[in-house]
Formats: C-alpha cells, sequence, structure tokens
C-alpha cells in the first residue's frame, strides 16, 4: 500500500496514540523547564529513633570499630549531622520538643513523667489533616499508653522496656496489654514493618521509638555481644583509669561522682552491642522499603532523643551538658532531594526537627513551632544556620534519686566553638570545643575568660527569654 494511502487510512485508536505521545512529550519538556506537570504522592516519612544514642558512636564517626553498616548505609545515602544537639538531653522533654516544635517551658514539659497536654499542636495531628496514615510504635514516655489523642491514627505504646527481653509490655487499641517474648526493639520493628506494609499505598507517618542502648546495658542480643571482645572499643580519652572516689573535674563540686571507669568493661561492651543490634533494625526497615518499591519516595531519619556520658569524666547517664550527653546521631535521606553522601555541620536541635519535617514534606508553614526550618539546607538552598543552641536540665525531682541525681540544673548554649552553661546552685562551664574535643580543661573560673563569659551570658539570657524559661530575667554577670 502506498504511503499516502496508509496515512489517510489511519485509524481512531492509532490517530488517539499519537496524540497521548505528543501530549507526553510536552509534558516531560514542561517539567524539565521546571513547569508543574501530574501532582506527585505526598512523601512518606518514617522516622526511627533509639535512647541514649550518642553521635560517636557510629561506625562512620569516631568508633570505626562499631559495626552499623545501616546507619552508614543510610548516611551515605542522605545527609548526616556532625552536631545535632538535644536541647534537653531527658527522654521526656526531648520527646515533648519533637511532637510540638515548643520549648519544655512553653509545653509543661521540664522533666520525665509529666504528661502532655492532648491540646498541644503535634506531629500527629499535622499530618493526619495533611491527609496521612499517622502511627506510633514503641516508648512513648509523655503520659498514659495511648498516643491517638496526639493525632496518631494507631499506636501501640511500650512500657518497661530498660529490660529489654521478655519483660516489656505493649497496648493494643483493644483488649489486655500483651508481654510477648523476645528483644523489644526487634518486636517493636515487626509492628513497624507490619504497618508500613499495610500503608504502602498512602502516604503515612510513622514514629518508631527504640528503647536500646538504654540501659540495661547487660543484656544486648548475645551475636551482638560477641562482636565486641574486651578491648575492641576504645573508650574516649576523657574516662578515667579508675574510679576517682571524689570530685569528677569539671563538675560543681557539690555534685557527686558516679564513678565510672575503664574497670567496667560489660558496660562498655553492652551499650555497643545494643547500638548493633539497632542497626540491625534499621536495615530490615530500610529493606521492606525497597521490597515495597517506596523507598524513593520516603522521607526516613534515625535519631536519638539524647547521648550517654558511659563514664567520661567518670560520669553514667545523660542530663550533663557535655557533649556526650548533648550531641546525636541525625541523619536523614529524602531520594532525589537532599544529595547523597551530604555532611552537615550546622548546629541542628531538636527544637527544629518538627519545623524542618513539616516543611519537607511539603506541609504548611505552623507559627507554633519556635524552632528553625532547616528544610531550605537540605534541599541545597540558601539557608543562615544558627549560631547556637539552648541547653538545659530544668528539673529532676523525678529522675533516678530525685534530687540526689548528681547531675547539675544548668542553662546553657552550644556555639560553633564553645560550649557554656550556668549551673543554678552557681559555678559553670565553658569549653573550648576546637582546642579541647574531650572537654577536659573547664575555663568558666579563668579571669582571662571573663569578657568572653559575659558574651555568651548576654546570649544566653537572649535565649532564655525567646524560650519563656523564667531565668531569662536573671542580671548580666560581670
Amino acid at each position: 500500500m502506498p504511503d499516502s494511502v496508509r496515512s489517510q487510512g489511519l485509524s481512531r485508536r492509532e490517530s488517539l496514540r499519537n496524540m497521548l505521545a505528543a501530549s507526553a512529550a510536552l509534558l516531560v519538556a514542561g517539567s524539565a523547564r521546571g513547569e508543574s506537570a501530574a501532582p506527585k504522592r505526598k512523601p512518606n516519612v518514617l522516622y526511627v529513633f533509639s535512647d541514649q544514642h550518642r553521635w560517636h558512636s557510629m561506625s562512620f564517626t569516631e568508633q570505626p570499630q562499631l559495626q552499623t553498616p545501616n546507619m552508614a548505609r543510610l548516611a551515605g545515602d542522605g545527609a548526616s549531622f556532625s552536631r545535632c544537639v538535644s536541647n534537653y538531653p531527658v527522654c521526656s522533654p526531648y520527646r515533648a520538643m519533637l511532637l510540638t516544635g515548643r520549648w519544655p517551658y512553653q509545653t509543661g514539659i521540664i522533666d520525665n513523667n509529666i504528661p502532655l497536654g492532648t491540646t498541644e499542636q503535634t506531629l500527629g495531628k499535622l499530618f493526619k489533616s495533611a491527609g496521612y496514615r499517622t502511627g506510633y510504635i514503641g516508648k512513648w514516655h509523655l503520659g498514659g499508653e495511648r498516643a491517638e489523642p496526639y493525632g496518631f491514627d494507631e499506636s501501640l505504646v511500650w512500657e518497661g522496656t530498660n529490660t529489654h527481653w521478655d519483660q516489656s509490655t505493649y497496648y493494643p487499641a483493644k483488649g489486655e496489654p500483651v508481654q510477648p517474648k523476645g528483644y523489644n526493639a526487634t518486636l517493636m520493628t515487626d509492628q513497624a514493618l507490619g504497618f508500613v506494609e499495610a500503608h504502602k499505598d498512602e502516604p503515612f507517618l510513622l514514629l518508631l521509638s527504640l528503647n536500646p542502648p538504654h540501659s540495661n546495658f547487660l543484656d544486648p542480643p548475645q551475636a551482638k555481644k560477641d562482636l565486641y571482645p574486651e578491648g575492641s572499643i576504645p573508650y574516649r580519652p576523657n574516662v578515667p583509669e579508675k574510679p576517682k572516689g571524689g570530685d569528677t573535674a569539671g563538675q560543681p563540686k557539690k555534685n557527686k561522682n558516679v564513678d565510672l571507669s575503664r574497670d567496667d568493661w560489660p558496660t562498655q561492651q553492652g551499650y555497643h552491642a545494643h547500638i548493633s543490634a539497632i542497626d540491625d533494625e534499621l536495615g530490615r526497615l530500610l529493606k521492606k522499603l525497597d521490597d515495597l518499591g517506596i523507598a524513593g519516595n520516603t522521607i526516613v531519619v534515625y535519631s536519638s532523643d539524647h547521648g550517654s556520658m558511659q563514664g567520661s569524666h567518670g560520669l553514667g547517664g545523660k542530663r550533663q551538658p557535655h557533649e556526650e550527653s548533648i550531641r546525636v546521631p541525625f541523619i536523614i535521606r529524602y531520594p532525589g532531594v537532599i544529595a547523597p553522601g551530604r555532611k552537615e555541620d550546622a548546629l541542628f536541635g531538636a527544637i527544629d526537627i518538627a519545623p524542618t519535617l513539616t516543611r519537607l514534606a511539603g506541609l504548611e508553614k505552623q507559627d507554633a513551632f519556635v524552632g528553625q526550618d532547616f528544610s531550605p539546607l537540605l534541599r541545597g538552598e540558601k539557608f543562615d544556620a544558627p549560631k547556637a543552641q539552648l541547653i538545659m536540665h530544668i528539673a529532676k525531682e523525678n529522675a533516678s534519686g530525685g534530687q540526689e541525681h548528681p547531675a547539675p540544673l544548668f542553662r546553657g548554649l552550644r556555639t560553633e566553638r564553645y560550649t557554656y552553661a550556668e549551673v543554678v546552685e552557681g559555678g559553670g562551664f565553658l569549653f573550648d570545643n576546637q582546642e579541647d574535643p574531650y572537654q577536659l580543661k573547664n575555663l568558666f573560673d579563668d579571669g582571662a575568660r571573663a569578657e568572653q563569659r559575659l558574651a555568651l551570658h548576654t546570649q544566653l539570657l537572649e535565649a532564655l527569654r525567646k524560650a519563656q524559661d523564667p531565668l531569662g530575667t536573671s542580671p548580666a554577670k560581670a
């Protein structure tokens, strides 16, 4: 058949196909020019956070002996912050900041075991109103046994999680509490995998709160303990060789020494074994996203509520202004938006997480959030990073030991170079983190630093006023 005849005899189906192809080509060209194409599905958000994991303890930060391949993979696929600050290194205050984007005196969560008010605006409520299926699984620590009043469609709140095997309890929406057998981080992750599977075809927000490496430090999976025979993980240089039996260097003299030292290998081993176990759970979640084909449209975060002293300066626990207590991992992946392998040294705080996540996911800006939105930085746009992060330890009535807990009450700043903190009972801390990264020399009483100390004090008062902290009205110090 001649070409002219064939051309004249095009079927309606062939004509329609050609029209559709031409339209598709125009859409592709328009997209390349930045024009709007078909709307993209909202990104999922998977926020995984452990309890008491300090930044220093990962294979790609300061402990290459540690096995954390999935955390390293996530960092390689996205951005890792080297100076993420837990503004208040205690469980409940951190969680309240994470959910509400507001300071402790604004929410009333100034210590552990204080219920969060249900009228607070939260991440759960915001994402739910934006059409997301919202879930919370794991340790809650904000009062009650349900997270639904805070905007979560589904919640499985766990209690009794510090013993990591067989004794933790979770609360289903209906029926009696359940006390399953197994390592609680694995059991929580099983539930998270079920949530992701169930909601793979709709946008979801899931917060997964794992308990390890919080104490009990002696009960990680045996296979993970076996990774770290004695001496395989070096102590930080600020961990004393032997218990001091007296006042701890750098601490106000009225505070007791916890007497942790390099004599305590089981704690060192167990803490890091728990971290490797958490890394396995993160790996299971990443694989599930890959298997379901939704990894490319999911924002994944791994972080922690606060760090752990682990013997540094002879101290255990948290509630301290030291780096081991306030500096935590924050690793975030969003394919196609966050460039892979980015290493960020901006001072990013817990108070900044809520505004950053909501805006990164495309939700509207919230006036209630008092932190800074870091999504422009993550998108590679122009960004003015904060020069300091407010740090604090406000109350300890609900700490272990109550008022006898050894950590001082303080307010302070972590700046680009310095850690400055004023202790409520008097005295304080001033460390030059550039020249003294292990904070071995407290410069607070150094007369030559008086002018610098006054400048930091003035800066601190302004930060406290913005945080509605009553100590923001204190007079300037000479």
